[in-house]
């Protein structure tokens, strides 16, 4: 699906407020609240919006710490990891990627101790590297268009 400009502005006033009406969406991009749904509807459809979430302050839903863990798995521990991973709540997102580690895990935890917990976790399926989020620099930044 072909994302025109129309669309993008659409994308931009989701991504700032997804719960705005469409006849605000409209108002700001200038087309009428049926036609803004339509393309709601086909960019759903397409894939290209995923969902809708609910975005949750951790440090007032009684979380204390925000880290980034990297995982360098043990030989023949990758998989039985990727599948593990799945089942820890403290786990916000998780990444396989390239380089030395093979895994990067944003999680959130209630105190130090809930961290060592966790990482003792984690320590039977490899290396790990803890590193304590201190402040967002970038929260949440839109999607824009390719260049």
């Amino acid at each position: 699906m072909n994302i025109d400009s129309l669309n993008w502005k659409i994308l931009k006033c989701l991504q700032q407020n997804a719960r705005q009406s469409n006849a605000e969406i409209g108002r700001q991009v200038g087309i009428s609240s049926p036609a803004v749904s339509e393309r709601i509807k086909r960019m759903e459809d397409a894939g290209i919006i995923q969902g809708y979430k609910t975005s949750i302050s951790p440090l007032d839903a009684g979380y204390q710490l925000k880290a980034l863990i990297t995982l360098r798995a043990f030989m023949g521990m990758l998989k039985p990891f990727l599948e593990k991973v799945k089942t820890y709540d403290e786990v916000l997102n998780c990444y396989r990627i390239t380089g030395n580690e093979n895994i990067v895990m944003e999680v959130v935890l209630k105190n130090q101790k809930h961290l060592e917990n966790f990482i003792d976790q984690l320590i039977i399926y490899g290396e790990t590297k803890t590193q304590i989020v201190l402040s967002h620099v970038i929260k949440y930044n839109e999607v824009k268009p390719v260049k």
